[in-house]
C-alpha cells in the first residue's frame, strides 16, 4: 500500500478530504439542524464562527467554520506582552535586520537548545513581507525537547502554519480536535486556531512555513487530470473533542486557569481564562487544521527522456495572483521514485531561477536504529537557501558520474531521508540568528572552486 508504515501508531480518528465541507460532533445531537445560529443551541451551547476569509470572498474560496462551545472565546482577560522570562521566537523587528545575499547558503545542522517547548524553540531562518500587511511568508525551525506547559495554548493571528516534522512526533490538540503529526507527515494549522503541542515520544524538531497571505491549496493538475500528486481524499481532518460533561441537558466544563499565547504582528502576547479552550462540542465548515502522509504522494515523471519541471512534485501551493501561475510559496517533495529516462542527465540540471528555493531534509525512515533517527554523531537537521537567480546544481563528483554512468532503471530516494522544497516568488531575507547562531557554510561557487583546483 502507498502509505508510510509509521513506527508510532496512530491514536486518533479523522475525517477525510481536502477543502471539503465537514462536520463533527463530540456530543451526539450538538449540531443544530438547518440553522447556523439558533436562539438556544442544543445543550445550551454558545454559537461562534471563525472566518479565515472575508465575508464577500467568492464562494469557492470562502473558509469559515461554525463552532458550538460552552464559553465564547472572548471570555478571557486583556492581552499583555509575553513575559521576558520566557523565550520568544526569533523575530526580526524590522526588514533592516534581515540580510539579503546573492550567495547560496547552507546550514549543516541547526543548533538545538535544551529545555525548549513548541513556542520557545521557534526560530526564524528567513522572511519576506509583513504579517501586519498580510503579505509574504517566513521560514522557521522548531526543536522542542519538552511539551508545552500544562493548561497553555498557542495560536497565530499572523499566519497559517505549515508544519514539516523532520524528526520525532508532535501531538497537536486543537480546538477542533486532535492531530498526531509524525515524521513523514505534514500538517497545517490555520491562523487563529488555538492549540497545544505535546511530545509523546521525546524530542521533536522540524520546519515551519508561515504563510502571511492567503491559504494553502492543492495545485491545479491541468492535463494530468483529476488524480495523482497529493490526492484530495488523503488529507485528514480532526474530529471534535470535548473536555467537559453534560449535566441536566446542559454542556459544562470545570473552572480552571488556562493561558492563551497569541502571536500578533510578530510579537507574543498572553491572556488568561478560567476554562479550557477545548470546550467545543461540535463544529461544521471549511476552516480547519489538517494533516497529510507524504508516503501517499503519487509521483509523476518522465518515461522517455528529459526532466519534467520540479513543479510536478508540488504537494501544496499558495498562489500570489500577481502573475498567472506564480506562488507566494510552493511546497514540494522528492520522495522515493523510479528514474527511467534514456539519454538524459538524471540529476537536477544546473539552474538559475526567478523564484527563491529553500530546501530541507525530512527523515522518512521509521527504523529506530537508522542512523537518521539517532541524534548523536550525525547532523541531518540543516537546509539550503538559493535566492532569485542564484546559480545552483550538482557538485563536481556527482556531475562527472552522471555524465558517464550506464543508464538503467533505478529507484532513488531510498536512503531513509527525503528532500523538501519551499519555492517562493519573494526574495527571502535571512535573519541574524540564522547567519550567526546557526551552523552554516556557504556553498556558492562550489563547482567553480573545484574547477580551479582541477586546473
Amino acid at each position: 500500500m502507498p502509505v508510510t508504515k509509521f513506527s508510532v501508531p496512530e491514536k486518533y480518528t479523522y475525517l477525510s478530504g481536502f477543502g471539503g465541507y465537514h462536520h463533527s460532533e463530540a456530543i451526539p445531537g450538538a449540531l443544530p439542524i438547518g440553522i447556523n445560529s439558533p436562539q438556544l443551541p442544543p445543550f445550551s451551547l454558545s454559537t461562534e464562527r471563525i472566518s479565515g476569509t472575508s465575508f464577500t470572498a467568492p464562494r469557492s474560496q470562502t473558509l469559515q467554520t461554525w463552532l458550538y462551545r460552552v464559553h465564547p472565546s472572548l471570555s478571557h482577560s486583556d492581552f499583555s506582552p509575553f513575559p521576558s522570562s520566557f523565550h520568544s521566537p526569533s523575530t526580526p523587528s524590522s526588514d533592516e535586520e534581515l540580510h539579503l545575499t546573492p550567495n547560496a547558503l547552507r546550514w549543516n545542522d541547526f543548533p538545538i537548545t535544551p529545555n525548549q517547548d513548541w513556542i520557545s524553540s521557534q526560530k526564524i531562518i528567513a522572511k519576506s513581507g509583513s504579517a501586519a500587511k498580510r503579505e509574504g511568508l517566513a521560514y522557521m525551525i522548531y526543536a522542542a525537547s519538552e511539551s508545552m506547559p500544562a493548561q497553555t495554548v498557542f495560536s497565530s493571528s499572523d499566519s497559517d502554519y505549515l508544519i514539516i516534522p523532520q524528526s520525532g512526533t508532535v501531538d497537536i490538540h486543537t480546538e477542533l480536535g486532535h492531530l498526531l503529526a509524525r515524521q513523514s507527515e505534514i500538517c497545517v494549522i490555520p491562523r487563529g486556531i488555538r492549540y497545544r503541542v505535546d511530545l509523546p515520544n521525546g524530542p521533536a524538531r522540524g520546519y515551519i512555513c508561515e504563510l502571511y497571505q492567503g491559504h494553502f491549496q492543492l495545485p491545479e493538475l491541468g492535463p494530468i487530470g483529476p488524480c495523482s500528486l497529493a490526492n484530495v481524499r488523503d488529507f485528514q481532518i480532526p474530529t471534535a473533542y470535548f473536555e467537559g460533561s453534560i449535566s441536566n441537558g446542559v454542556a459544562t466544563c470545570e473552572r480552571e486557569p488556562w493561558t492563551v499565547v497569541t502571536k500578533f504582528a510578530g510579537k507574543l502576547w498572553q491572556c488568561s481564562q478560567a476554562h479550557t479552550p477545548f470546550d467545543i462540542a461540535a463544529w461544521h465548515g471549511t476552516y480547519y487544521p489538517y494533516k497529510y502522509d507524504l508516503g501517499r504522494f503519487s509521483v509523476i515523471g518522465s518515461i522517455s527522456f528529459d526532466h519534467p519541471d520540479p513543479s510536478i512534485f508540488t504537494v501544496l501551493t499558495a498562489p500570489s495572483h500577481r502573475e498567472p501561475g506564480t506562488a507566494v510559496v510552493d511546497f514540494a517533495i522528492f520522495p522515493p521514485r523510479w528514474l527511467v529516462m534514456e539519454g538524459t542527465y538524471r540529476p537536477p540540471y544546473f539552474h538559475r531561477n526567478a523564484m527563491s528555493e529553500f530546501a530541507g531534509v525530512v527523515i522518512n525512515s521509521q527504523e529506530e536504529e537508522s542512523v537518521w533517527n539517532k541524534w548523536e554523531g550525525f547532523g541531518p537537521f540543516g537546509a539550503t537557501l538559493n535566492g532569485a537567480m542564484v546559480p545552483h546544481g550538482m557538485d563536481r563528483r556527482t556531475h562527472e558520474q552522471a555524465r558517464k554512468q550506464e543508464l538503467k532503471p533505478e529507484k532513488v530516494g531510498m536512503e531513509g531521508f527525503m528532500i523538501f522544497l519551499l519555492e517562493s516568488e519573494r526574495m527571502m531575507g535571512v535573519s541574524g540568528w540564522a547567519l550567526e547562531g546557526g551552523s552554516k557554510g556557504s556553498i556558492s561557487g562550489a563547482l567553480k572552486d573545484q574547477e580551479k583546483a582541477k586546473l
